[in-house]
């Protein structure tokens, strides 16, 4: 016997639980096996096809799929609540779900006698409206095959739902498509796996319910028995028969679970992109195409001319929750977000959209008020840091699913949709689905779908964030080209000081839900009001108070001397270029008025020029840039103990 080894590099499969494991599987194979060994296969074929059978097996079929779709039209909406919304009593509701599968199938029908039998809760009021008597009835099978297997349907798909990124839905909806239009299009289409998994185990266990259709339907041949009622019946008089047919359905299970392959308990993945397309960004750019294999399409290059011309639209917005402010922008203005994590940039963006309960904004865009709209008629559309592209559509229709979305013919929206792609230099790839393209391929489809749709507001989350750095200056080049014939306004997070200076007309930088700054990007470089601002513009940040002899005592300890005189009390914030702190060997004499000792605590490349990071006891951690001449000649590294020195006329101080 091979031994078993278990996933665990260079580790064996204990025996104590190989062994039980076994059984377990010897345990259920036995019962199968049995199956197979007493059937009598020279009379397969007669049993199979006698009157009694064939009848019984076109009745299950019957049942069954008239089950399936009753299970499709309740169990698929009741999934979609499970897994989207919050409402009391929903563990209840889902016990409810649940409890069909544990409840023994016997006492499942004689609930569904009391609840639609003829003495039962509804039946009377079912026979005396509608003339509906569902027991010994055919309808009776469908109820009975229904109530068991319909759980089976729910808990695949809502685990399915679960799994589904809700990005996806809100991207549908901030693009002009209703709740029902996002549902259809992009919420079933991605968990169709699921679907199909739970549909046919739904279809597997209503084809071989018995109990709850015996104690509900009864057994009358041709209305309510079906082939499990057939096998119980034929093991009485003929049990070669009963074992030719308990083989049929045998089959047919194993077939389900074997086309199944365990993707019951899947939910919807994004399929990874495509290995090699790294180099597609730049050949896009080019106008070529780096794919290799003949047939492939050729990318043509991106037009420099300007988007068509949009709708000018100003933005005013009053945000209260978490997030707090009010944001007024004139048509044409890209605003740059920016602020620590947690700062609230993201919730901004969602309550301008209306997704988040966190905050709520009161909305106006040009002369329209559109705060009690929902996100499918702001006009708002977003694009999340990940594109959120649905990966069951090609680029194009993509691109044009907003389009769609508000009433424009098919194809009028195709074509708009191709322009927009060619103008952003990935028409070529207008038939790839999204895991056939790149990084910075999609990011340019995520734009050129939010841009399609004529949007009054346009948000976007970090878009650059997961690009290289080679790709991200030529996305950024293109971005800056397109939202310069945006007639609307664009908000951009971003944590990235060159975004933010390169892309915008205005930077707000936010801290706790609140505005620190909201100024043109020249003068949020210049004066930051911020510590961690100062800081993602390279520069040293110390908060402090002014003292009365003219020094700045610092939040972390040490004082400061500076050149601006402020009022005794005042809080400030010193701003130390990197390039202004000179680092020596020893005690530096002269002019420098702020003089420390420390110890090099780490040493960074930064283009031509090193940056060290020098901790002190004095004063809090100091960064420098210096070339590395200087470092060589000073015999830099990490632990060398060194003295710095900023003038007090280097010191930029901002009042807070």
């Amino acid at each position: 016997m091979r031994a078993l080894h278990s996933r665990v590099p260079g580790a064996r499969t204990p025996v104590a639980l190989a062994l039980p494991a076994l059984l377990a599987v010897a345990f259920l194979l036995m019962p199968l096996i049995g199956i197979l060994a007493r059937t009598s296969w020279a009379d397969l074929g007669t049993h199979l096809t006698s009157p009694g059978v064939t009848q019984a097996l076109q009745l299950s079929l019957l049942v069954s799929f008239w089950a399936l779709g009753l299970s499709l039209l309740l169990g698929v909406p009741l999934a979609w609540l499970l897994a989207r919304v919050d409402f009391p009593g929903k563990a209840l509701v889902r016990s409810l779900v649940l409890l069909p599968m544990v409840l023994p199938p016997t006492v499942g029908g004689v609930a569904l006698l009391l609840g639609f039998g003829r003495r039962g809760l509804l039946g009377p009021w079912l026979e005396s409206t509608f003339g509906i008597t569902l027991p010994f009835h055919t309808s009776g099978a469908v109820v009975a095959a229904t109530f068991v297997a319909m759980p089976f349907l729910v808990i695949s798909l809502e685990g399915a739902l679960a799994g589904l990124r809700a990005s996806y839905e809100e991207t549908a909806a901030s693009l002009g498509a209703s709740p029902v239009r996002v549902f259809f299009t992009v919420t079933l289409p991605m968990v169709a796996p699921g679907l199909a998994a739970g549909a046919a185990l739904t279809w597997a266990r209503a084809l071989g319910e018995f109990g709850a259709t015996i104690t509900f339907a009864g057994n009358l041949p041709g209305t309510t028995q079906t082939l499990p009622l057939q096998v119980y019946l034929l093991l009485q008089d003929s049990p070669e028969a009963a074992t030719s047919v308990s083989l049929l359905l045998l089959a047919i299970a194993m077939a389900v679970l074997i086309a199944l392959r365990g993707r019951w308990t899947g939910t919807p993945r994004d399929r990874a992109r495509a290995p090699g397309r790294a180099a597609d960004d730049l050949a896009a750019m080019d106008g070529t195409d780096s794919t290799g294999p003949a047939g492939a399409p050729t990318v043509r290059p991106g037009r420099e001319a300007p988007p068509v011309p949009q709708e000018t639209r100003s933005l005013h917005a009053e945000v209260t929750g978490f997030t707090r402010l009010i944001l007024d922008a004139a048509p044409g203005t890209t605003i740059a977000v920016v602020g620590p994590n947690g700062a609230g940039k993201t919730t901004l963006l969602r309550a301008l959209l209306g997704l988040t309960p966190r905050a709520r904004a009161r909305l106006r865009l040009g002369d329209t008020d559109v705060t009690a709209l929902p996100p499918h008629r702001r006009q708002v559309a977003w694009v999340p840091q990940d594109g959120a592209l649905f990966p069951h559509l090609s680029a194009l229709t993509n691109t044009a699913y907003g389009l769609r979305a508000h009433g424009v013919p098919r194809a009028e929206a195709r074509r708009e949709a191709q322009e927009w792609l060619d103008r952003l230099g990935v028409g070529g790839l207008a038939h790839r689905r999204p895991a056939q393209l790149s990084g910075g391929q999609a990011q340019r489809v995520a734009l050129a779908r939010a841009l399609a749709a004529r949007p009054w507001l346009l948000l976007l989350d970090e878009p650059l964030a997961a690009l290289d750095q080679t790709t991200r200056a030529h996305v950024r080049h293109t971005l800056r080209t397109h939202l310069a014939g945006f007639g609307g306004v664009c908000l951009i997070v971003t944590h990235d000081p060159v975004e933010a200076v390169s892309l915008a007309d205005r930077v707000l930088v936010l801290d706790e839900g609140r505005i620190l700054q909201y100024a043109a990007p020249a003068e949020v470089t210049r004066h930051p009001r911020s510590p961690w601002v100062a800081r993602m513009l390279g520069r040293n940040a110390w908060p402090g108070t002014a003292a009365a002899d003219g020094t700045l005592g610092l939040a972390d300890g040490g004082r400061l001397v500076v050149a601006d005189s402020l009022a005794e009390g005042t809080a400030a914030l010193a701003i130390i270029a990197p390039e202004a702190v000179s680092v020596h060997e020893d005690r530096p004499g002269g002019s420098p008025r702020n003089v420390w000792p420390g110890t090099v605590r780490e040493l960074t490349a930064v283009g031509s020029r090193l940056r060290v990071v020098i901790a002190s006891e004095e004063v809090p951690d100091l960064v420098a840039e210096i070339t590395p001449e200087a470092a060589t000649e000073l015999g830099l590294s990490e632990g060398t103990a060194v003295w710095t020195g900023v003038k007090a006329t280097e010191v930029t101080v901002v009042t807070l």
